[in-house]
């Protein structure tokens, strides 16, 4: 059983994940262009992953679990955390624990093995966010959950083990220290204001025009003030709204539009890079908050972390976000 621990100096929690001390990567080396046929996210292979628990795409006539699909959502096979359980908070002297429990689910965002998510159209972009929606719309009625973070790992050196398109969930029984770092900063600028920053900054994005990388009639894209890592871009709605969940999939195909140039834009000029990107939104428990806007955050894997960065929680970038942003607006998509 995995375990959350929580470290009582600055209440960071860490995911002891025992299940995956399983997975085949974790002693053999996965080569990021193996075979297609090997691939158990390809279509034919449904039987090499759990049984789905979402599908779009799919005709009626078709089985459950066969070819057929067009976005499939199934359990990770290797799971940071068991959905199994009972929670059992319990305190070891001055320390907390608790079972790990949760939900670990991959999204598989397309049944074409050489097309990955900036490849694809902005309708099929649009049914991989529909299904974030979806899962997340569903595992909200189980109340063990307080967050659900949505992530991409886009090659190895992100993190990613296999090549075929794909994003992951994991539902916590917690929510994210950095996670609440934001929506308390959100907070104090809306306690002493009464406005959303993040609403502020779309506004100051888009008059200052220097730091803009692509908008549409709903979103914006931008490189933030004070990236973390060279090419680090937001997207943010430009209507407020704080839980992702509750926008109507007509406005998440403006989002697959955005979503869709940034990943190509960062494509073409660096090259195909590694890259994370991160979804983060309102907790499951809290009400909508005036305070608080979701949005994605796409982290190009450019720059590794060394002794000054964890020991000062700093991040060195050597590229302003400026000069970023303006390389990215010259990209033709």
């Amino acid at each position: 059983m995995p375990e959350l621990r929580r470290d009582p100096i600055v209440g960071r929690w860490v995911i002891i994940a025992t299940e995956r001390a399983k997975r085949p990567s974790d002693v053999v080396r996965v080569h990021e262009s193996a075979p297609a046929r090997l691939c158990p996210f390809c279509p034919g292979h449904e039987d090499k992953t759990p049984r789905e628990v979402y599908v779009s795409g799919r005709p009626p006539s078709s089985p459950a679990n066969g070819p057929g699909w067009k976005v499939r959502v199934v359990p990770n096979r290797y799971p940071a955390l068991m959905i199994e359980g009972d929670l059992e908070r319990e305190a070891n002297g001055i320390y907390d624990r608790m079972n790990g429990i949760g939900a670990h689910e991959v999204i598989i965002e397309t049944a074409d093995h050489t097309k990955d998510l900036g490849n694809l159209t902005d309708p099929e972009v649009t049914e991989v966010l529909f299904a974030f929606k979806a899962r997340i719309v569903d595992l909200r009625n189980d109340l063990r959950f307080r967050y659900i973070l949505l992530f991409k790992n886009h090659g190895p050196a992100a993190g990613a083990t296999l090549e075929h398109a794909h994003s992951q969930l994991i539902a916590l029984p917690v929510t994210p220290r950095y996670v609440q770092v934001e929506i308390e900063g959100a907070r104090r600028h809306y306690d002493h204001r009464e406005r959303c920053i993040f609403c502020d900054i779309v506004m100051q994005e888009r008059k200052e025009r220097s730091r803009l990388v692509y908008e549409n009639d709903e979103f914006v894209v931008f490189a933030p003030w004070a990236p973390r890592s060279p090419f680090e871009t937001w997207i943010l709605p430009k209507r407020h709204e704080s839980n992702y969940e509750v926008e109507p999939k007509e406005r998440l195909g403006y989002c697959a539009q955005a979503l869709r140039s940034t990943l190509k834009r960062l494509g073409a000029a660096l090259g195909d890079p590694p890259y994370n990107f991160i979804l983060h939104s309102n907790p499951l428990r809290d009400a909508p908050s005036p305070s608080y806007h979701w949005h994605i955050e796409v982290m190009p894997a450019l720059a590794h972390s060394a002794g000054f960065e964890w020991g000062s929680g700093f991040h060195i970038n050597p590229v302003p976000p400026e000069e970023a942003a303006e390389f990215l607006r010259l990209v033709v998509t």
